[in-house]
């Protein structure tokens, strides 16, 4: 299929440097021009190995930057619908092509001479600019840590590795989201629902009719959904049910991701083996900043135990209020997030329903964009007549001092065929070596769809996710490198989540909530009285969030540290939890069956840790703001644009953030930020 009748081939056209073609685009369209963008490549990569000039910066490494160009075009909206659009069509598609792709970047890989071309010129990189060196460096890293130097069976080996892992992958993420598509509890007694508020229970009744039952409630089997249930519905057996589904999906039947799991672990074992490293954790770790396991499970391991001892008060507290109302039971895990919110009314006068209406779903985007005028300067103007992949999308001009930066697309509803949860893209790196190109980055949420007419009512946790996502937004957005390889969020694991972590604070700043928290029916700003109890509560549950988080993280850690200790996936979880003393009480945030992080991609394997590890630089970045001026100090936020969010993959995680805050962090202002006890 050529590029006239195939709409993924061609440049993209039209303004701001050309716009995705998402409205002619069909799952058909995907295999031939994914064919057709590889083969264009790997014949790019065949003039650059057999060059006969002598290797250099440009013939060989800005060549390499150059020779992806519609492989990337493709590529990426390949992943938008793999990821929002996930049609059985495009499924799949998705079986069929996964394997190949893994073998088209093997092919590159194991190029010997355009590997020895790469390697002469990082050889010779004193001679370059920092910028060129730092991609000199990359390249030839990645290349190495690929498989590059291997030979014989050993390569030969790798690649049929590569290849049965992009298929294990897909089978993964494909069972989670059938698990997750096709079961929900559905209501058919408004009185099923006491405790809801109004605006779940309307989320409910459209979630419902919107899968061909009108007139009755849909709880989906998606965080979206089942948290405010467990966080607010009486009916502790209905709770119950929509935990033990939750919870279950990938661990049964058709879609027991369990012997995937197994296979995934043994052969990136294996593969970890053959590239000289101990084990996968060692592999990945090497490009980090944790740079080894053992710093990475030490800072766990140092949170771990404060976290467990809040845990065990806070369930206390739930406790005696259970005892206290009669109830005749022991907290158990669908029972953690509605007692905890009686503690809460209890010790803080605060309701979370207090607060949910004030948090419009629209406000907090404005909220979002007034933030990243106010710190980074850019402007958000929305725009009309952009081709778009469905309808919900909405796209943004992003602009600083009238100067084109970005596009913005925004997809917040769930719907069938889309990844649960809540995620940022780019569709397009920002560069600078060969013209100036913008970027284009995507936040995506799942929150269900309301009547029409009214307005979107999130939780507070909910809105924190919503700046956590923005944060990776502006990171990209902010990019100003050369490089496409080097641009946005293309840096360190345990170094990307720190920009999205920061940028969580401002949610609770007054100036946001003043201007942005305004009630969904009356209009009015959030009262004081309620910013005082919300501020005054803003460590609690603390306990809970740091073990069901670090749970899933110290598992993730052992698990590729021992391998071989998961012949048994379910057993290797239950013993696991049970060797660290995990509360009773409380679940993994993500479990090993629907561990997406895990197993979807090599993604976060080994690294889902970075989550506590940016923690550590976002409590310590917040202090430098309010050490000076606030929030909003205009100077350290300028620091933060020139040292960290523009800087993309320039210069090491380390330096930048020294660069930065003229220190490195250390866990103290992380230990107060949790509100857990300073270290012995």
């Amino acid at each position: 299929m050529d590029a006239a009748v195939n709409p993924l081939l061609p440049e993209w056209t039209g303004p701001h440097g050309g716009l995705p073609p998402f409205d002619r685009v069909q799952a058909t369209h995907f295999a031939p021009a994914l064919d057709a963008a590889m083969c264009e490549q790997l014949a790019a990569i065949d003039r650059i190995a057999n060059d006969p000039a002598p290797p250099a910066f440009d013939n060989t490494i800005a060549a390499l930057e150059r020779s992806d160009r519609a492989f990337n075009r493709v590529f990426a909206i390949y992943c938008v619908f793999g990821s929002t659009m996930k049609t059985p069509e495009f499924q799949a598609v998705e079986r069929d092509m996964a394997p190949k792709l893994a073998a088209f970047r093997d092919r590159i890989i194991q190029n010997e001479r355009l590997f020895a071309r790469i390697a002469a010129v990082h050889a010779q990189a004193d001679g370059l600019g920092p910028e060129q060196r730092r991609l000199a460096w990359m390249k030839y890293t990645d290349f190495v840590r690929s498989g590059a130097r291997l030979a014989g069976a050993a390569r030969e080996r790798l690649g049929a590795i590569n290849q049965r892992l992009a298929s294990l992958y897909t089978r993964f993420s494909q069972s989670v989201l059938a698990d997750e598509s096709n079961h929900m509890l559905l209501l058919d007694r408004i009185g099923d629902l006491a405790g809801m508020p109004e605006s779940a229970i309307s989320g409910a009744a459209a979630a419902a009719a919107e899968r061909g039952h009108p007139g009755q409630w849909a709880i989906l089997n998606t965080r979206s959904s089942v948290e405010p249930f467990l966080t607010h519905a009486a009916r502790r057996d209905l709770r119950e049910r929509v935990w033990r589904t939750f919870v279950g999906r990938g661990d049964a039947g058709d879609t027991d991701n369990k012997p995937v799991i197994a296979e995934i672990l043994a052969l990136r074992h294996e593969r970890a083996n053959l590239l000289g490293y101990p084990t996968h954790a060692h592999w990945r770790l090497e490009k980090s900043m944790a740079r080894t396991p053992g710093r990475a499970m030490a800072l766990m391991e140092a949170v771990w135990k404060p976290a467990v001892a809040r845990a065990r008060e806070e369930v206390a507290d739930m406790q005696a209020i259970a005892d206290r109302e009669g109830a005749g039971m022991a907290i158990e895990p669908w029972d953690y997030r509605y007692y905890a919110e009686k503690v809460r009314r209890a010790k803080y006068d605060f309701d979370d329903n207090e607060v949910k209406p004030y948090l419009q779903l629209e406000r907090l985007r404005d909220g979002m964009f007034w933030v990243a005028g106010e710190l980074l300067g850019l402007r958000f103007e929305p725009l009309r007549d952009v081709p778009v992949y469905h309808p919900d999308v909405r796209v943004w001009e992003v602009t600083r001092d009238g100067r084109h930066v970005g596009l913005f697309y925004f997809d917040p509803y769930a719907r069938r065929g889309k990844a649960s949860g809540a995620w940022m893209n780019a569709y397009r790196a920002q560069e600078r070596f060969e013209g100036e190109v913008a970027t284009i980055v995507s936040n995506n949420a799942n929150f269900v769809k309301p009547q029409p007419g009214e307005p979107v009512l999130v939780s507070w946790h909910d809105a924190v996710t919503l700046f956590h996502e923005f944060g990776h937004a502006l990171h990209g957005l902010s990019s100003d490198v050369a490089y496409p390889s080097l641009a946005g969020t293309s840096v360190d694991r345990d170094y990307v989540e720190f920009p999205s972590q920061l940028l969580e604070h401002w949610l609770r700043t007054p100036q946001v909530l003043d201007r942005f928290a305004r009630h969904c029916r009356t209009g009015e700003p959030m009262p004081r009285e309620l910013l005082a109890k919300l501020e005054r509560a803003a460590r609690f549950n603390q306990g809970f969030d740091t073990v069901e988080y670090l749970a899933s993280a110290i598992v993730d850690m052992r698990m590729h540290l021992e391998p071989g200790k998961v012949g048994d996936v379910a057993e290797f979880e239950r013993a696991a939890l049970e060797e660290l003393g995990m509360p009773r009480e409380i679940a993994m945030r993500h479990r090993l069956p629907h561990f997406n992080h895990l197993f979807s991609s090599d993604g976060y394997s080994a690294g889902y840790y970075s989550y506590l590890w940016a923690d550590t630089l976002t409590a310590d970045a917040f202090e430098a703001f309010m050490e000076g001026e606030g929030p909003f100090d205009r100077a350290v936020a300028r620091r933060l644009l020139e040292c960290v969010l523009s800087r993309g993959n320039t210069q090491d995680a380390q330096d930048a953030y020294r660069a930065f805050r003229g220190r490195d962090a250390g866990i103290e202002a992380l230990m107060r930020k949790r509100g857990f006890a300073a270290r012995a």
